[in-house]
């Protein structure tokens, strides 16, 4: 998802420079940084689910033991 926008991002922004074409690269750059912002989001939301099947295990062990 946002590996992809990153790549495709990069490549516009990297052929815009080359061709002198402003509007290609800022197409480009604005792209790239969707996509950087979009892995960083899918990064936290894989933390944040790791996280909270850790504390459904503990709080699932506690109940365990209080049983």
């Amino acid at each position: 998802m946002g590996v992809g926008e990153n790549i495709k991002g990069t490549l516009k922004e990297k052929a815009g420079e080359l061709s002198g074409n402003d509007e290609l690269e800022a197409e480009g750059r604005a792209q790239r940084q969707k996509g950087e912002q979009q892995t960083r989001e899918n990064k936290e939301r894989a933390e944040a689910q790791v996280h909270e099947k850790k504390a459904d295990a503990l709080e699932r062990e506690q109940d365990a033991l209080e049983d």
